[in-house]
């Protein structure tokens, strides 16, 4: 019979004759519960603030996007195009050109992106489901549709005819701008239909056009772009593609996917993840000194029984597993305790919004299997460590 389990149930179960063990008990059983409680919403609560960030650059970036390794600028022949078609995993792709240049309008200048964009574009990207006002761009036309940051900013309007809105791009090679600086310029006036909101950056960034007229204005050529951006199909093999597409253009090109593309944000988010988790493992820490406290209090406590489990011919090291099970299972039933518990107002959250960040968004907060293991885990190893700790206070030493 494995009588130190037996001994550690007992023992967790049964109250002892001193009252305040019996208190310490309580406050290092609630503190395992709290802990791993608040652990477990905290990291769900930031799972949905995560899930809300990338939300915005989701709806704009595609799942791939492929830039020329060297340069601003690439070719892409039609039989280049035919085989990108029949790539499986590929549900569609769209030819982009981005470059920074010169906007003006009513006497006020911004340097932003001009983003050239082909009919494929609305499969690729959701920027046309965004709009705040007017409607998408028609293909082949002057039409643009600029962000909300960049109307502000300009003070910009839609179908304003008494100012126009133009684009001012340098001309490549080396010009004279001792004669006539406007000569450097390919020039052209644009037609804001639409206005997008999507996030106060890329509000702030891109304004939309034809590719075609986008090429005009930088002098490519017809089959000269700088981006292709891929919209994947569903469970497709990503690292397939991306090597198939590389391929085609003979690795003159990078293909990179969503994460990526936002490195950054996602090294920011996935920083900021790490920082909450450790912060709120420090508290648990700290909470379970009090599994410490009573685990010692109880080892003294139960000195005599010890003492005579041990002339029995119990040893040592069996006596120790007493308290170490006891703590660890103190540790197991507390965390799915709390666990419970975290997962009830997580749900409650998600259902009934019940705590705002402003009157119309709620706190998000996800339910993650993931988030219950790494909880769950962290609660058992540390609190296993910690009945290691106290269990070593039971020695031949102690028993003599």
């Amino acid at each position: 019979m494995n009588f130190p389990l037996y001994i550690a149930k007992r023992y967790i179960f049964s109250k002892s004759k001193n009252n305040a063990i019996n208190i310490i008990s309580r406050i290092a059983s609630g503190g395992i519960i709290v802990g791993a409680m608040a652990l477990f919403v905290v990291l769900s609560v930031f799972s949905g603030l995560r899930e809300f960030s990338l939300s915005f650059s989701n709806d704009f970036d595609p799942d791939l996007k492929a830039n020329p390794i060297a340069g601003k600028a690439f070719f892409i022949s039609p039989e280049q195009e035919t085989q990108i078609k029949k790539i499986d995993g590929i549900a569609s792709y769209s030819k982009i050109i981005e470059e920074r240049v010169l906007f003006t309008f009513d006497g006020k200048q911004l340097v932003t992106y001009l983003k050239g964009v082909d009919k494929n574009f609305t499969n690729i990207s959701k920027a046309s489901q965004k709009l705040f006002n007017g409607q998408w761009l028609k293909p082949k036309t002057y039409q643009v549709v600029v962000g909300y940051g960049i109307s502000e900013k300009l003070a910009l309007g839609l179908f304003d005819f008494n100012n126009p809105f133009e684009v001012m791009v340098p001309k490549p090679g080396k010009g004279d701008l001792s004669l006539n600086p406007e000569d450097s310029f390919n020039k052209s006036i644009l037609i804001p239909v639409g206005i997008y909101a999507i996030s106060e950056e890329l509000d702030s960034k891109y304004v939309f056009a034809d590719l075609g007229l986008t090429q005009d204005l930088l002098d490519y050529k017809p089959n000269q772009i700088s981006g292709i951006e891929i919209k994947t199909k569903p469970n497709s093999n990503e690292s397939d593609i991306i090597s198939k597409v590389e391929e085609i253009f003979d690795n003159k090109v990078q293909v990179k996917n969503r994460a990526e593309l936002n490195a950054t944000l996602h090294k920011m988010l996935n920083t900021e993840n790490i920082a909450i988790y450790l912060i709120f493992t420090l508290v648990i820490i700290i909470a379970l000194f009090n599994l410490i406290g009573a685990l010692i209090m109880m080892v003294l406590d139960k000195k005599a029984n010890l003492k005579t489990l041990f002339n029995l011919g119990a040893e040592v090291k069996d006596l120790r597993k007493i308290f170490l099970l006891q703590g660890s299972l103190l540790s197991v039933f507390g965390g799915i305790i709390g666990l419970v518990l975290g997962i009830i107002i997580v749900v409650l959250q998600q259902k009934f919004q019940l705590i705002m960040i402003t009157p119309s968004l709620a706190y998000p907060a996800i339910f993650t299997i993931e988030n219950v293991l790494i909880v769950f885990a962290t609660i058992v190893s540390l609190g296993f460590i910690a009945s290691l700790i106290a269990s070593s206070r039971v020695s031949k030493k102690l028993l003599d």
